[in-house]
């Protein structure tokens, strides 16, 4: 009978696979998903080390890992994703929180915030963050997807937000009524044309309607800057998440639109992140 392979044996086994499969960071995913298989944090692996894996274990181990070595997020098969300090419940019918996100929940911050719309929610990850930041504050969530309005519903749920969060299926502002003091989204800016360059990760696992509009990638600005206004208090704030080549041009169509103080927001590399402005009365 073939001993079980100790996990230490099973961690360098699975990193010389995920290396061989191309995946970036293989020893770190390697040590991701054996804590998950054997259901403890990923900090006391190295306790685990010299043990030999349970069976069920191993064998989740070895199911998690080929599903990685043909490059499913890590996030998809953990079930969530850390965002602003906590942990978000994610699918493939949503993007993945991503840490450059931040940039505009910390611009979000910057200002007290009394009622706040999300336009194209996806997970939940901004509206729920801002709720959970601001304790006073409501929120609406929209996306014309309902599996991510599940999944908003869900995350608002999971942290204790659900009773002053929203959540409606709708195309933009389609079914959205009120003012807010902030309207924010992150909505999809990847130009069709780039959709090829995108990591496999992204490109064949995440939702492609929250990537990209199926044109040049500024549809959704276009959308947002017509009706903003229709939905801004007096001094409200509009922030959106942009890619890093569309700054001046967002910027413009914030302008022309009637909002003030527009500006464009780095992210923490450097890059062009968010637009924001504030409507003047």
């Amino acid at each position: 009978m073939t001993e079980a392979p100790t996990a230490a044996q099973a961690l360098v086994a699975a990193t010389a696979r995920l290396r061989a499969a191309g995946v970036p960071n293989p020893a770190r995913d390697a040590r991701i998903l054996l804590a998950h298989a054997a259901r403890i944090e990923a900090s006391r692996v190295t306790l685990i080390a010299p043990e030999e894996l349970a069976p069920d274990i191993g064998e989740r181990y070895e199911q998690l890992v080929a599903l990685r070595a043909i490059r499913v997020p890590v996030s998809h098969l953990l079930g969530e994703r850390e965002f602003y300090g906590r942990r978000f419940k994610v699918s493939g019918d949503v993007l993945d929180p991503r840490p450059e996100t931040e940039t505009l929940i910390e611009a979000a911050l910057a200002s007290p915030i009394d009622q706040v719309l999300d336009l194209g929610v996806g997970s939940g990850c901004i509206l729920v963050t801002l709720l959970a930041e601001m304790p006073h504050a409501r929120g609406v969530g929209t996306d014309l997807s309902e599996a991510a309005c599940l999944q908003a519903s869900a995350n608002a749920v999971l942290h204790r937000v659900e009773a002053r969060a929203q959540i409606i299926c709708s195309d933009w502002f389609e079914d959205v009524s009120g003012s807010y003091d902030l309207i924010v989204s992150n909505p999809p800016y990847i130009a069709m044309d780039e959709m090829p360059g995108l990591d496999v990760e992204v490109r064949e696992h995440e939702p492609e309607m929250a990537l990209t509009d199926y044109g040049d990638g500024l549809d959704a600005y276009r959308k947002i800057s017509r009706k903003m206004c229709d939905h801004l208090t007096t001094g409200g704030r509009v922030l959106v998440e942009i890619g890093p080549t569309q700054g001046q041009v967002v910027a413009d169509m914030f302008r022309i639109a009637g909002l003030s103080d527009v500006v464009v927001m780095q992210d923490l590399d450097g890059r062009d992140r968010v637009v924001g402005g504030r409507l003047v009365g």
